[in-house]
Order: structure tokens, then C-alpha cells, then sequence
């Protein structure tokens, strides 16, 4: 009998809902506060929820998935798995994590040839600080302000947003910085070119008063994420890779929302043609359908633990399941030119689609993205860009954004002012025209709501719409 997501059973959703609310503790949120969506089915870019209604998913649920949901190949490949090898210790050596390792070793930029499994993002940062501290000697590690790098206790602290602030040590030995970001620069610059030049004079300036021999690491996201998608201006993080050269500094790029076709490349810094020591990633590597991260390491971080033993691991690095959904996810994204796709979606229609809402909407301050990864900067005065929720935070003009996508059936990420435009990058060009015209009314809506809302924001602690990452 085949399966019809628009006919629920009314009785199993209601259970599960019920279930959910009694017994499930939900991530970064107040819990009485909640009302989750119940998902009975999901299939390409689509769900449909627990009243069988289809929702173009333009979040790709937290930017991972790549592949769009249910794919068929890779689904069968993690069954094919589990039927020969469902689990096995990591020091042991196994088929499907051999190829996965493989497989993203071709596709990372320079010498980076060596993959060190974890089970998803945060704990791929941890493992990558680690790493850079034990090489150096050092203890300090430098990252932006307006990024996210995980929820674990390093990654939190590491993270320059505000869900930092309650997990805060204050001397963990984490500094942060201003990174590029033209539209509210920090450097009073007015050319991307200018923003790039005064962005590395800040970092070259920030690493000589905390004192280079301190510096473990230089963390960054090639391209910030959850914090509100800033392009890097050309040049940045090549930058940023001539001064940790300069300074003996370890470079570690975090790519674990842009990897694997987000952006319309395989990483985004090898797009810029640069090289980092250590890569992070998760994710899109087999686009979340099985958990799994890890960092790609280079030669000079290689060749010292080649006769040191290196002080981590995990039960699960380099899982069998993982890694053959990793081994057919992107098995799939080169045979079906799914990389490719992302880049002609973002240059052909959602780019030139978003400018023209951009001009026709004056809640919209800034669109800004490349391939299958834009935001939608939304304000309340685009000559002050007012930001029309503050860091972190919501007010009654986003929960109206989130609300009015979701009435008409259009899932987006959405965090402090902006929404974020995220979908699989299998997304077809009348996928994305369908989703830009939701998009189109709901931005209705808000500019409606700008005219209308007091603007009394909700402190960050209590934002309501804001998504996980």
C-alpha cells in the first residue's frame, strides 16, 4: 500500500505531538513556550506536516539538507549498510569509511588529505582547536564576532553570537574580532575593498596586542552561517591565511554549513583558492541523513601527530552508516551535477529573483548570498537600517515573517532580522520561482507589520522564531 503524506492519521499525529510535549526537551528554546510543527513525510524539497499540507522547505531543515529529502540512492545505501555492517569500533578499519575519506579528501582544496571523523559540527571544532593548541603550544584561539561554531562547551565559547553569552567562561582562552561585513561595517568603510583591507588590519592588530606567540588558531566560517550570511570580500581569507603565516598561527576554516555544494562549489575555500591547515565540516556531507562531521587535516598538522599520539576520539568516528550515506551522497552530487546546480539556481533565479524583492519591498535592507545560501536582511527603516529585531533577539514583525510563511506553506530559516533563504541545492528553477513567490507575500505581510508594530522586541532568551543551527 503506498503511503499518502496528504491523508495523516489524525489519531498517530495527535499521539505524537502529545508525546512530544510531555517527554521531549527541545534545544534553544523556553519549553512551555512551544507548539513543533508534527512532519509525517518528507521527499525532495518538500514536507508535508501532521495536516497533510506540502511545505516547500527553503531552510533545508538546518542547512543540511543538500540532497533534498528521501533520496532514493542514499537511502538505499544506508539499508544496504546496515544489512552487512551496522557498527564497528573506530580503530578498526572499515569499507565505508575508507571511501568517504577518500572521496572528501579529493574534493578539499591543497594538502588537506586526511579526515579525522567526528559526529557532526561542534564536535569537529572542538577536535580541530584541540588539534591547533597541541601543535602550537599555544592557548589562545581568535574568532569573529557574528558567527556560530556549536552548542558543545569550546564550540559555545568559540561561537560569536548570543547564544554565547549564558555559556560564557570569559577565559577560556577565546578572543574575538570584527569580520567583514559591508552593510553594517564595523570599520566606517564604504568599498568591499576598503572593508577587506581595514578587517585585516583589525585581525593583524588583535593578534599583535594579544601577543602572536599566544595564538594557537585563527577559527572562521568561510562564509558565516546562522549569523547572517557575509560574503567574505575578495581577498579576506586569503588574508587572513598570509597572517597566520606571518605569526606561526594555525588556520582553521569551518565549513560545516557551506560544504558540499552550498554556495555552489564542493568549499568555499577552495573556490577562493585558498588553503587552510584544518577544514571542518558536517552536514551537507551526506545531508544530515545519518549524523557525521570531521576535519580534514593537512600536512603540518598531520606530520606531528605521524609519531605523537593524538588525545581524542569517539565511539561513533567514521559510523558505517554515516559514512556510506556520506560515500552516496556525494557519489550523487557529482554524477547528477549537483554542485553546479546550486551555483545556476543562485546566478539565474534566486539572485536576480531576491534583488527584484529587495526593490520592491522596504522591509528589505539587504539580499546577500551565493549559490543555494542567501539572506534577507529585513529592517524598519532602510536609510538607519534599523534592524527590525535585535541581535539574537525577535519582535512582532519576524513572528509575523515566520508566521506568514508557515500559513502558506514555505519553511525558511529564520534568525534575529533575516531570513534566510537556504534551499537544497537539488532544487529545480521552478521550485525556487514557486518559493520566491511565497517569499514575495510574505514580505507583503512584514512590510505591513513594519507600518503597524510598536517594535517592542523580545529579549534574546525568549525569541520564538528564531531557528536552530
Amino acid at each position: 500500500m503506498t503511503f499518502d503524506p496528504t491523508a495523516p492519521d489524525a489519531a498517530a499525529v495527535a499521539r505524537t505531538y502529545e508525546l512530544d510535549r510531555r517527554h521531549v526537551f527541545h534545544s534553544w528554546s523556553a519549553q512551555s513556550a512551544l507548539d513543533p510543527m508534527v512532519v509525517t513525510h518528507a521527499e525532495g524539497c518538500y514536507v508535508w506536516d501532521g495536516r497533510g499540507r506540502r511545505m516547500l522547505d527553503f531552510s533545508s531543515q538546518l542547512v543540511n539538507t543538500n540532497i533534498g529529502h528521501q533520496h532514493p540512492y542514499v537511502v538505499e545505501a544506508i539499508a544496504a549498510q546496515a544489512r552487512t555492517l551496522t557498527t564497528i569500533a573506530p580503530q578498526h578499519a572499515n569499507d565505508q569509511r575508507s571511501r568517504a575519506a577518500q572521496l572528501i579528501s579529493e574534493r578539499a582544496p591543497g594538502d588537506l588529505n586526511r579526515v579525522f571523523f567526528t559526529n557532526g559540527g561542534a564536535d569537529a571544532n572542538e577536535h580541530a582547536v584541540r588539534m591547533a593548541r597541541l601543535v602550537t603550544g599555544r592557548p589562545k584561539v581568535l574568532s569573529r564576532y557574528r558567527s556560530y561554531h556549536g552548542g558543545t562547551q569550546t564550540a559555545i565559547n568559540l561561537t560569536g553570537d548570543p547564544r554565547r553569552w549564558p555559556n560564557d567562561n570569559g577565559s577560556s582562552g577565546v578572543v574575538h574580532f570584527f569580520g567583514p561585513y559591508l552593510y553594517r561595517s564595523h570599520f566606517h568603510a564604504t568599498t568591499e575593498e576598503e572593508e577587506c583591507q581595514r578587517a585585516l588590519t583589525h585581525l593583524r592588530q588583535v593578534i599583535e596586542l594579544e601577543g602572536p606567540d599566544t595564538v594557537a588558531a585563527v577559527l572562521l566560517e568561510a562564509v558565516p552561517g546562522t549569523a547572517g550570511i557575509m560574503l567574505p570580500p575578495p581577498g579576506y581569507l586569503a588574508g587572513v591565511r598570509e597572517l597566520c603565516d606571518k605569526y606561526g598561527i594555525v588556520f582553521i576554516v569551518d565549513e560545516v554549513m557551506t560544504g558540499f555544494g552550498r554556495t555552489g562549489a564542493w568549499f568555499v575555500c577552495d573556490d577562493e583558492g585558498v588553503v587552510p591547515d584544518l577544514l571542518t565540516f558536517a552536514k551537507g556531507v551526506n545531508s544530515g541523513y545519518v549524523p557525521l562531521g570531521g576535519v580534514v587535516i593537512g600536512d603540518r598538522i598531520a606530520q606531528h601527530f605521524a609519531d605523537r599520539v593524538y588525545p581524542g576520539g569517539l565511539t561513533y568516528s567514521g559510523h558505517p552508516l554515516a559514512c556510506a550515506a556520506a560515500v552516496a551522497a556525494i557519489t550523487v552530487m557529482e554524477g547528477a551535477g549537483i554542485v553546479d546546480n546550486a551555483r545556476r539556481i543562485g546566478d539565474k533565479v534566486l539572485g536576480p529573483g531576491l534583488a527584484e524583492l529587495q526593490e520592491k519591498h522596504p522591509s528589505v535592507g539587504e539580499v546577500r548570498g551565493r549559490g543555494v545560501f542567501w539572506a534577507v536582511e529585513l529592517v524598519t527603516d532602510r536609510e538607519s537600517r534599523e534592524p527590525a529585531a535585535p541581535n539574537g533577539g525577535s519582535s512582532p514583525v519576524m513572528a509575523e515573517a515566520a508566521r506568514a510563511a508557515k500559513e502558506l506553506g514555505l519553511l525558511l530559516f529564520v534568525n534575529s532580522n533575516r531570513l534566510h533563504v537556504v534551499p537544497p541545492c537539488t532544487i529545480t528553477e521552478e521550485e525556487a520561482r514557486e518559493g520566491l513567490a511565497l517569499l514575495d507575500q510574505v514580505l507583503t505581510r512584514v512590510d505591513t507589520a513594519v507600518r503597524q508594530s510598536g517594535l517592542i522586541a523580545a529579549p534574546a532568551e525568549l525569541a520564538a522564531t528564531r531557528s536552530d543551527s
